[in-house]
């Protein structure tokens, strides 16, 4: 199946977006063919295709970066990945539990909008605002408007679903699509703003209300010669008032451009493409919402899934990594203190085991955070290498929920979600 084909002539809406989502997931389900080649066969074809995109200038107050990325990228601390930055683990090593703003790792589907946060509107709509039926009568707050409301301050990840996508190549010979990040598109910071339950219940929010759906205010995204609009994907309610903020600061500072200003979404412990950088607008359903970020990108789908795929990935997976390059070099007979950090989306770490001998030998770390969920925990073990040559080290998380890495990941055709132990490759001299 192919993702929404290029929209007629005369410009599509916010609703015509909306209904032609949902036509369109309907269409998918029943495994319906169109005259276009429409089918479930030709999601894989779009898949291949999903990492090349134009850009289309964003219309309204924003302006495009001479980039795709604003901030400087300096080789040392990012490899740029096109439209994408992945922070550089080394360049952690050090750096206090939160994730300096000029060193988390970007994630673009176009070019980063620069905004104006005078200028700018948060327009709610939809079937289940009360008074607000359609796009023709929003309800809108401007940013002086948000922070005016009781803010909150919460430590959290963002991770892309792609993280570590790279690595069912290297360790496990699959073939798959995407961004080959390594573990570098992760990063951890203090976001302040304003929950979006009570934006929702100030807005007018219905009790028939199901979905919620943050749209941004970036270029529209063109996949496979497909023009899918802005990006946008829908919350189950249930979240949308649980945890969910509209964030307006980043690490005490006003939101980066390249990190979402004015305004993000913020979903914690879920992939990346939850919360929504430069949110322009947040359609309020009464009946399930879909675009082609729930429906045909962020679901898995291969051998190991079903036919259909799976459902909308939600919870972010397991990881460890360590503050170190790959290929670092060590000499024998030296002490170390090897650090590293890891993380789950379904809840706090509970240990970490490290392997200095590719896998053979486990010893545990010491944890320097006290465990929480949304945000990962910093461990160090000590090693004294004694024999020359190359070698791999590995770390292997448990967290609260009982889940532990892996030493095989279950492939997708998208690479998302690698939750195995990472090989890190290291030489002793």
């Amino acid at each position: 199946m192919s993702a929404p084909p290029v929209p007629p002539s005369r410009p599509r809406t916010r609703l015509d977006e909306s209904a032609y989502d949902r036509r369109r997931l309907r269409q998918w389900l029943a495994g319906e063919a169109r005259a276009d080649g429409v089918s479930r066969r030709r999601l894989l074809t779009l898949l291949a295709a999903a990492g090349a995109a134009t850009v289309i200038p964003a219309p309204g107050p924003a302006r495009a970066a001479d980039t795709p990325i604003v901030k400087p990228l300096p080789p040392e601390w990012f490899v740029q990945r096109g439209t994408n930055a992945e922070t550089r683990w080394e360049a952690l090593r050090g750096t206090g539990h939160h994730t300096p703003n000029e060193l988390f790792f970007v994630r673009n589907h176009t070019s980063t909008p620069v905004l104006d946060a005078h200028d700018w509107r948060l327009r709610l709509w939809g079937s289940a605002l009360r008074g607000a039926p359609g796009e023709d009568r929003p309800v809108e707050f401007g940013y002086d408007d948000l922070r005016a409301l009781p803010a909150v301050t919460r430590t959290a990840f963002v991770e892309c679903a792609g993280n570590g996508r790279s690595h069912y190549t290297t360790q496990q010979g699959e073939t798959v699509t995407g961004t080959a990040w390594t573990l570098g598109a992760i990063g951890v910071a203090r976001w302040r703003g304003v929950r979006l339950a009570d934006v929702l219940r100030r807005a007018g929010l219905s009790p028939y209300a199901v979905d919620v759906q943050p749209r941004g205010l970036d270029a529209e995204y063109v996949s496979g010669g497909e023009n899918l609009g802005r990006v946008r994907r829908p919350l189950p309610l249930a979240k949308a008032l649980d945890d969910v903020l509209l964030a307006y600061e980043m690490n005490g500072e006003p939101l980066p451009h390249d990190h979402g200003h004015p305004v993000r979404v913020l979903v914690p412990s879920w992939v990346g493409i939850s919360s929504i950088k430069w949110v322009g607008d947040i359609e309020v359903s009464a009946q399930p919402l879909f675009s082609p970020w729930n429906t045909t990108f962020y679901r898995l789908f291969g051998p190991g899934h079903p036919e259909e795929g799976s459902a909308p990935l939600t919870r972010q997976t397991l990881k460890s990594a360590f503050e170190l390059a790959s290929g670092a070099t060590f000499t024998a007979g030296e002490g170390q203190v090897l650090h590293g950090r890891s993380w789950s989306g379904a809840g706090a770490i509970a240990r970490v085991d490290v392997s200095t001998d590719g896998g053979t030998s486990w010893r545990r770390a010491r944890l320097h955070d006290r465990p929480h969920a949304d945000t990962w925990t910093r461990w160090s073990v000590t090693w004294k290498p004694d024999t020359p040559g190359e070698t791999h080290l590995l770390a292997r998380a448990t967290d609260t929920a009982g889940r532990r890495q892996p030493d095989v990941a279950v492939p997708n055709t998208q690479g998302y979600l690698f939750d195995a132990v990472v090989r890190h490759p290291v030489t002793v001299t």
